[in-house]
């Protein structure tokens, strides 16, 4: 009995590291995850991701009543990222939170990255230490192709507004010192695909296969989002992602 319970012990501690190895979560290590933006092709993705590895999600959404993603752990609420005083109070108690918001496909108004920025940042600054760690879903068109030159300066003109309001965001950010935060470039090129969790990160370059090609999955972007979620590993700076 003794050995069998001696091997037990060792097959448990083998599986506990095959899954943290593989990006999931234990139950006692969830955490609460509050996703603005959560309605959006991204924001799905790193809702699903974060309850497929045990987390508890808060989708926070302007119609509640549109969002059609059901699970035990997830909580659907309504909310506006604009209305700091608001998000102060829906993202206490949050371990994460992550800002997937976009001014949608007609990119009308692309102040908005900037703008909910400067609500998120009010709002957790004002929680002190029991702040969430902010993850930005950012624009590739800030990194560099090139030692001082960004990728915006090689795409045409009629992308580079969406483009500058990302970068005006990350700006924003990078003069942030007393709010823990993350902003995180997606590839060149970001569509659905694959959920692979073979990827590479890197930091304000543009990451870049051997054919030149900049790409990542939605899916995939989700799995590193969530890693981040889990690490704080890029806290205070910009990383990126492709394949």
């Amino acid at each position: 009995m003794r050995t069998l319970h001696s091997g037990m012990k060792a097959l448990v501690a083998l599986v506990t590291l095959m899954m943290a190895s593989m990006g999931v979560a234990h139950a006692a290590d969830a955490l609460k995850i509050a996703v603005y933006g959560a309605g959006g092709n991204i924001g799905q993705r790193i809702v699903k991701e974060a309850l497929s590895r045990g987390h508890h999600v808060t989708a926070i959404v302007r119609e509640p009543a549109r969002y059609t993603e059901k699970h035990e752990r997830l909580k659907v609420v309504a909310g506006d990222v604009l209305d700091s005083a608001q998000v102060g109070k829906l993202v206490a108690g949050q371990d994460i939170v992550i800002s997937a918001v976009g001014p949608g496909r007609a990119k009308t108004n692309v102040t908005l990255y900037k703008e909910a920025a400067e609500s998120l940042v009010p709002a957790l600054r004002k929680l002190g230490k029991k702040a969430p760690y902010l993850i930005a879903v950012g624009g590739a068109g800030s990194l560099e192709v090139a030692p001082g030159v960004l990728l915006v300066e090689k795409l045409p003109e009629a992308i580079r507004p969406d483009i500058l309001g990302q970068k005006a965001a990350l700006d924003y950010y990078r003069g942030v010192t007393d709010v823990k935060w993350t902003y995180f470039s997606p590839a060149g090129l970001i569509a659905p695909g694959e959920r692979t969790g073979k990827f590479r990160l890197g930091g304000d370059q543009l990451v870049v296969d051997a054919k030149g090609e900049s790409r990542i999955s939605m899916e995939d972007y989700a799995i590193a989002t969530i890693n981040e979620a889990e690490t704080r590993e890029h806290s205070g700076k910009r990383f990126t992602i492709a394949y």
